[in-house]
């Protein structure tokens, strides 16, 4: 039978019942000076990045309208979508840590931009965000798993598309809209902060809703290929790198070596994830920039598993698991950790009878 992930009052407390809520979580040792300096922030690098983003942006879309009409625009409007519809994910994310910029105000404008983007209330996901990191992959607490047991494959596929997730946050803003919010969403969302959720889904309608009207205005798909549209055909790379956090991996652990994942990237999915796939380096240490996530894997690397070598070799040993996971939902991926590392907490004893 399909597991329960609601994030009802019932599953809530058998969470809390088991020591999983807000857990202690499992961090390997780090000189605290070392920790310190890898934490600092600047305005620099991250100014740097935003501008390629921006300037990438611009230009794609700028060859696309100059070729509208001709397949020599296809290339250019698929560059386009995936910088603004899997690209804002990561900028989204680390502006939403405030870890990018020094300058917070920076995070904010960078984060909102890519709320919009990506039909996410900026207050909502804050919050969300938030639990998924005090709670990571704790079931009934976690309102961000990817893929419940057994895996909906079908929906995993659609979405690289971004539609079931697309649709749904659209539906979400148009409740948000008209006052009211998701019975999970209360549960992590401050009671002070619903009129701002209520104002900013408002703010975000009214900008799509110019953008709708302009198309139709101007009797053509432009606009929407620039606002809106994006968030869809180019989601896939962000659902391709995203599925790979924490897919195939246990639930209900408090060490983040056994429910998130680290893959070794090329360079340019790594500037379109901005270094997330360092995955279980930014869980461990969430405020770590980016930018100083590779020092990081260098310096832990002794504690931790061994890194996929790449994405094509972490869905070849994912895909069978989730396979298997639609027979026998308890089926997970354990990695093997080194020599030198500290060794997994007792909790992993009851996953090794399904371990991978």
């Amino acid at each position: 039978m399909p597991r329960d992930y609601a994030l009802t009052p019932e599953n809530d407390a058998a969470a809390q019942a088991a020591g999983l809520a807000n857990p202690r979580w499992y961090r390997t040792d780090v000189d605290p000076k070392i920790l310190r300096t890898l934490m600092q922030k600047n305005d620099r690098r991250p100014l740097r990045d935003v501008a390629l983003w921006f300037g990438l942006l611009i230009a794609t879309a700028a060859m696309g309208i100059a070729l509208w009409g001709s397949w020599w625009a296809v290339p250019f409007w698929i560059a386009y979508g995936v910088l603004y519809g899997s690209a804002s994910d990561a900028r989204w994310h680390e502006c939403g840590h405030k870890t990018a910029f020094k300058s917070n105000w920076m995070n904010e404008a960078v984060y909102s931009v890519s709320c919009l983007m990506l039909f996410r209330n900026p207050y909502v996901w804050r919050a969300s965000h938030v639990r998924h990191h005090t709670d990571t992959i704790v079931v009934g607490r976690d309102p961000e798993i990817q893929a419940m047991r057994p895996p909906d494959l079908a929906r995993i596929l659609l979405n690289l598309l971004g539609l079931p997730d697309g649709f749904a946050m659209l539906k979400r803003m148009v409740a948000h809209a008209r006052g009211k919010m998701h019975p999970d969403e209360l549960s992590y969302v401050r009671d002070g902060d619903q009129p701002l959720v209520f104002r900013a889904a408002r703010i975000m309608l009214a900008i799509y809703g110019a953008t709708v009207l302009t198309a139709v205005l101007t009797g053509s798909l432009i606009p929407l290929m620039l606002i809106g549209l994006p968030s869809f055909y180019g989601a896939w790379q962000r659902v391709m790198t995203g599925s790979l956090q924490h897919l195939g991996l246990a639930e209900n652990v408090t060490d983040h070596r056994l429910n998130t994942r680290t893959v070794l990237m090329d360079p340019i999915n790594r500037f379109l994830y901005l270094n997330m796939n360092y995955h279980i380096e930014h869980h461990m240490f969430t405020m770590v920039p980016y930018y100083n996530l590779p020092k990081l894997h260098a310096l832990i690397t002794r504690d931790l598993p061994p890194p996929e070598p790449g994405i094509i070799a972490a869905y070849r040993r994912l895909i069978p698991v989730l396979v298997k996971q639609l027979r026998q939902h308890k089926a997970v991926i354990v990695p093997p950790l080194p020599d030198t590392a500290t060794p997994y907490r007792a909790e992993v004893d009851y996953l090794r009878p399904h371990a991978v």
